[in-house]
């Protein structure tokens, strides 16, 4: 049995069926097996949070649909455990051996892929969460 760990973007594609890629992640999500856990990480439900609060006009009715959405889909988020830093201090290690950060302050957004110089756009929350993707042996659903 496989799980999947799904993160911020995916869950609003799923809710949100005006998103353009509603019908891609819904479509995917119904050919999850029944066996096979979805799971929501309590970091992703704090950007969520964190974005409703960011509403310039906030839609307190969509914002409440969601939420039970949330609550009827993941009824146990995953949290932070007691070994879930391990994980992330591995993952964040080989990720600046391999990317290593422009700046003096070395942040994960600073990582460049050395043969694009590109920004690889991950943040301390992707990283937490593909710690906790990478402990509990979930696949990790990303849009980004």
């Amino acid at each position: 049995m496989r799980g999947y760990l799904l993160d911020t973007q995916t869950i609003c594609y799923w809710f949100d069926d005006h998103a353009p890629e509603y019908v891609n992640v819904n479509a995917h999500i119904r050919k999850v097996p029944a066996d096979s856990p979805l799971m929501v990480s309590v970091i992703t439900l704090g950007e969520i949070e964190y974005g409703h609060c960011l509403a310039e006009i906030p839609d307190l009715k969509k914002q409440e649909e969601f939420r039970k959405f949330l609550e009827d889909t993941f009824p146990s988020p995953l949290e932070i455990s007691i070994f879930t830093p391990r994980y992330y201090g591995e993952i964040r290690a080989l990720l600046f051996t391999k990317y290593p950060p422009k700046g003096k302050n070395r942040r994960p957004e600073q990582c460049h892929d050395p043969a694009t110089a590109s920004e690889l756009g991950i943040d301390e929350n992707d990283l937490w969460i593909a710690s906790q993707a990478y402990e509990h042996n979930l696949v990790l659903v990303t849009n980004d």
